[in-house]
């Protein structure tokens, strides 16, 4: 027993000989141990970060001890992104994963959750800021709902139609139901692009035009570039109301490249045919009709929805506030095209003369140009017929009805009528529409004006 315990009492003495340091000799190895570990850490892991690291402290029965490190002016507690910020996570199939919540489900509450798919945590970071930022653009809640044709139908009913004049719900109606929805109406609204749309349109100029019902088949199925840029103009201005009702963030129509317009040669009635024209006009009963289309340059709508109180044969006026068009085989009346286009025209003193004399052969009817038929009145398309038959009568060139209203612009900027003045009687927006539009006569006008001053000059120089 007495051997056991010395051995013991020796061991023990050996063991606490080799633990034993001063206090100074302890602290001197602890602060060399943390700054060891301290500055190998920086350079690892950053000076900025928060970390744990477990070291060997000494060669001492204790063996480990886990420092914690805090750069200066660092948070402990774990970082979380601040609402609205979304979440990023590392899926398991190698890529990161952006979630953010774009809104609420109206009917259940719920939150709408997206997300954004990236191969690093940066790429990530950066797509889940502007889809963020995108969401808050949009209606989340119902931008997904639309297609393009639900949409076009939806504007079309709460936003154009209230709005357009009757001939124009036609136009609309064909665009809508022939052109756009047939080609582009599934697509969803907020995937349409302006390739999309810059392929429709070229598509339209090549094949758009539609075959109709129990007609020859077409030979020729391009639609003219005038149609084309109709509906741009419908689908543009449908987008644009998209935009304003926060379904999608900018309107695709914007950058598109239209067709040029085909500069068509403006046909006149020659002037040494117009007397011919009124003489066959007379012996069919409608000398009053064309001698004040000729002088008035009246739309044949206007002009047949003429009544007699819109005359003033006192003051030689008329006032024009109304047309007539057909639509879906129903006559139609609506205010005139356009703001400008309701007027009062001044008359000549023959103009009212023969529309004097019109109205005693029917002085119970309220219209000036009633259909010699039905007494009511007068059918545009059977009034344009009988255009068409007057001037095959006389052997004149084809040219449409609305090319009087040609004849009367250009003999009137031939004859010295000023350009404003004119511009008012045809109901124009502005006389730069009217110098536009007339550009054939302007020309002769200016050449006129140059020879004048040139003339002038010249007599001076004698």
């Amino acid at each position: 027993m007495l051997i056991l315990y010395q051995t013991m009492k020796r061991d023990f003495q050996a063991f606490k000989n080799r633990t034993a340091v001063t206090k100074e000799e302890r602290l001197r190895q602890r602060k060399n141990c943390a700054a060891i570990v301290k500055d190998k850490a920086a350079r690892l892991r950053g000076a900025n970060d928060n970390f744990l690291i477990t070291v060997r402290f000494s060669d001492s029965f204790v063996p480990l001890v886990t420092v914690l490190f805090v750069a200066k002016g660092a948070d402990t507690m774990p970082k979380r992104r601040a609402n609205g910020e979304g979440n990023i996570r590392k899926r398991k199939d190698g890529r990161w994963e952006g979630r953010y919540t774009v809104g609420h489900d109206p009917e259940t509450g719920k939150a709408i959750i997206k997300n954004v798919l990236g191969k690093t945590q940066a790429e990530v970071k950066e797509k889940l800021k502007t889809a963020i930022s995108e969401s808050q653009r949009l209606d989340v809640s119902k931008a997904g709902n639309y297609t393009v044709a639900s949409w076009v139908r939806t504007w079309y009913e709460v936003y154009a139609e209230p709005r357009i004049r009757p001939n124009t719900k036609a136009y609309y109606t064909n665009y809508i139901e022939n052109h756009i929805i047939p080609r582009i109406g599934s697509v969803p609204l907020n995937k349409l692009t302006t390739i999309q749309i810059q392929r429709f349109y070229n598509n339209l100029q090549k094949t758009g035009r539609v075959q109709r019902k129990n007609f020859p088949e077409l030979r020729d199925k391009s639609l003219s570039p005038r149609v084309v840029r109709g509906v741009h103009t419908l689908l543009r201005n449908c987008l644009e109301q998209a935009v304003a009702e926060r379904l999608i963030l900018a309107n695709p129509a914007q950058g598109c490249k239209l067709p040029q317009l085909e500069k068509r040669e403006m046909k006149i009635l020659p002037q040494e045919k117009i007397g011919m024209y009124l003489a066959e006009a007379e012996r069919r009963g409608l000398l009053s009709a064309f001698y004040l289309e000729l002088t008035t340059g009246l739309r044949r709508g206007e002009l047949l929805a003429l009544q007699w109180t819109d005359l003033d044969a006192k003051n030689r006026a008329l006032a024009v506030t109304k047309q007539v068009n057909r639509i879906n085989g129903e006559l139609v009346v609506s205010p005139p095209k356009t703001r400008n286009s309701v007027r009062t025209l001044a008359l000549p003193q023959q103009a009212v003369d023969l529309l004097i004399a019109e109205h005693k052969k029917h002085p119970r009817n309220p219209y000036l140009f009633p259909s010699p038929k039905t007494g009511t009145m007068y059918d545009p398309d059977a009034f344009r017929r009988t255009h068409d038959k007057i001037l095959k009568a006389i052997g004149a060139e084809h040219i449409r009805f609305h090319d009087l209203r040609h004849t009367f612009a250009t003999l009137s900027l031939k004859s010295g009528v000023d350009v404003k003045t004119l511009s008012g009687a045809l109901g124009h927006y502005s006389a730069g529409f009217t110098l536009n539009t007339y550009t054939h006569a302007t020309a002769q006008m200016k050449q006129d004006a140059a020879d004048t001053i040139g003339g002038v000059i010249s007599q001076q120089m004698r």
